[in-house]
C-alpha cells in the first residue's frame, strides 16, 4: 500500500469511515502504514439526518494502536495538521467539522506541529477548560463571559486526542482542580474520557471534573446551531458548568 514517494490520503466523511473499522485496524494500523485520514464532517453535521453526524470517531480511532488522532481549532491549524500528517511515518487522522472556518489568517507555508502537544490560549486560576477541535473557539467565548463574571479560566487547545498531552494536562490539573472538558462527540470513550484516563494513570486525584459532550443517544436531524444548543455544546453550557464548579 505504501510505496516510496507516495503518501496515501483517505478523504472521507466521519460517518462513512465507521464502515471501514476493520480495514483501518487490520490493513493500516496493524502494519503501521503511513496513511492520512482526512475526516470531514466531524461532529454535529446538521440537516442531513441522524445517520450523518460524525460523533463516534474519537472513540474508536483512539483505541487503535499506532494511530494518531487530532482535531484543529481553526482553518489555519487544519493546514498545519495536514502538514504534520504528511510528514508522519504512521497512520494519522485529522478530524474537522462541516461549515465555514472561523476567519483566521492562513500561513503561506503551514508549519508542522509537534505530535501530542497542546497549547495554552488563556490563563486563569479558577477553572481549567480543556477543549478539542471547533469547541476551542466555544471555550474562548465562554472564557470571555466568565471574565465578566470575575471568574478566571485557563483555556487549552488540546489538539490531540491521541497521544493526549498528558504532561501539560497533568501539570495544569495539579494547579487548577476545577476542570471542564468539551468536545463535539459522544462522551463515551471520547476526548473527556481520554482526559480522565490521563489523570487516573498519573495518580492525580481531588479534581472536580465536568465533561461536556453528546450523551448516550443518537442526535436527530436539525440545524447545527439548534442541535448544539439542545445538547449543550456551546459557551453557555461551559459558563454554567464553571459556575456550578465554583460554588461546590
Amino acid at each position: 500500500m505504501a510505496t516510496e514517494g507516495f503518501k496515501p490520503v483517505v478523504a472521507i466523511y466521519s460517518t462513512f469511515l465507521q464502515r471501514a473499522y476493520d480495514q483501518i485496524l487490520h490493513d493500516v494500523c496493524l502494519e503501521s502504514l503511513p496513511v492520512v485520514f482526512a475526516i470531514d464532517r466531524g461532529g454535529i453535521v446538521g440537516e442531513d439526518g441522524p445517520t450523518h453526524h460524525g460523533l463516534f470517531d474519537f472513540s474508536y480511532l483512539r483505541s487503535f494502536p499506532n494511530m494518531v488522532v487530532m482535531a484543529p481549532k481553526d482553518e489555519n491549524e487544519l493546514g498545519r495538521m495536514l502538514a504534520t500528517a504528511i510528514l508522519h511515518p504512521g497512520p494519522i487522522a485529522l478530524r474537522y467539522p462541516r461549515g465555514k472556518g472561523v476567519g483566521v489568517c492562513l500561513d503561506d507555508v503551514p508549519e508542522p506541529l509537534r505530535i501530542g502537544k497542546g497549547e495554552i490560549l488563556a490563563e486563569g486560576d479558577d477553572i481549567l477548560i480543556l477543549a478539542i477541535g471547533r469547541c476551542v473557539s466555544v471555550a474562548m467565548d465562554a472564557m470571555r463571559v466568565l471574565r465578566e463574571k470575575e471568574i478566571s479560566a485557563t483555556v487549552v487547545n488540546c489538539r490531540y486526542v491521541k497521544p493526549i498531552d498528558s504532561e501539560l494536562i497533568c501539570r495544569l490539573a495539579q494547579q487548577i482542580s476545577r476542570i471542564i472538558t468539551i468536545e463535539e462527540h459522544v462522551l463515551h470513550g471520547g476526548f473527556g474520557s481520554a482526559v480522565l484516563e490521563c489523570l487516573c494513570d498519573a495518580g492525580i486525584s481531588g479534581c472536580s471534573i465536568k465533561r461536556i459532550g453528546i450523551p448516550d443517544t443518537f442526535v436527530e436531524h436539525g440545524p447545527q446551531g439548534v442541535l448544539r444548543s439542545k445538547y449543550g455544546i456551546d459557551a453557555n453550557s461551559i459558563v454554567m458548568c464553571a459556575e456550578e464548579l465554583i460554588i461546590q
